[in-house]
């Protein structure tokens, strides 16, 4: 009995110790704030820079390594209904956009468009390198495939007429009357055929309705290729010598007689 009253009282020395020692929840006492201004005042952190400068000299010669090269400054602004920069950008999505998409979905991409908003820079002549993607393409929008029929096709020919700016576009033509009316629309270089199921190549951004792009609210089988268009720029240069573009006959409005 004597040791059974032994252990009960070790037993509970124990919890009590225990119980002692837990501390509880923390509890905030007190909120300070402050400002620290960010000027000339302050001094660098050597050791910090030492770190970071073998990272950051590393991204920066991958970024501005020559991949092509670009005879003339391409622009945006260069034309009214279309323009060099918009037509190069056009082409290499469609054309990236189709191969990852035979892969992908076995199915050929007819037509490609994207919005003049989203280029955010020039191609000036010169050197084009990886650092050129990320200055006209600095968004992460990814390229979507949508299938497009009839009357979504209109609508799209009849929004870029009425834009007012050169939206890019690649793999189709869009000629207007005199008056500004939709005279023709021209896919694959063959007359638009109102009962079949075209598919564009064009970003996420857009896909969502972005832009006021509304049409393709009205598609069907929309595919997210995973492939970023900064990416397919990128891809486009290495496999290219030489950036050839300019204000062509994608888009034209026919002289009043």
């Amino acid at each position: 009995m004597r040791h059974l009253y032994l252990k009960l009282f070790v037993v509970s020395a124990t919890i009590s110790i225990l119980s002692g020692c837990r501390q509880g929840p923390p509890v905030l006492s007190r909120i300070a704030t402050g400002q620290v201004q960010i000027d000339s005042s302050l001094t660098p952190d050597d050791s910090l820079t030492a770190f970071i400068q073998p990272y950051h000299d590393h991204v920066n010669e991958v970024l501005d390594a020559p991949l092509s090269y670009a005879p003339a400054l391409l622009s945006k602004k260069d034309g009214q209904l279309n323009s060099s920069l918009g037509n190069l950008l056009a082409d290499i999505v469609l054309q990236q956009a189709d191969g990852v998409y035979q892969k992908q979905k076995g199915r050929r991409v007819d037509m490609a468009v994207l919005n003049y908003g989203g280029i955010r820079s020039v191609i000036s002549a010169g050197p084009v390198s990886e650092r050129t993607s990320y200055e006209v393409m600095p968004f992460e929008n990814k390229i979507h495939v949508i299938a497009l029929q009839g009357k979504a096709i209109r609508d799209m020919a009849g929004f870029l007429i009425a834009a007012g700016v050169a939206h890019p576009i690649a793999g189709m033509q869009i000629v207007q009357n005199p008056d500004g009316s939709l005279h023709a629309i021209n896919i694959g270089g063959k007359p638009f055929d109102e009962e079949r199921i075209y598919y564009v190549a064009t970003s996420d951004y857009l896909v969502g309705g972005g832009d006021e792009m509304g049409f393709f609210r009205e598609g069907t089988d929309a595919h997210d290729t995973g492939y970023k268009i900064r990416n397919a720029l990128t891809d486009y240069f290495k496999q290219t010598d030489t950036l050839h573009a300019s204000v062509d006959d994608r888009f034209i409005k026919l002289p009043a007689r």
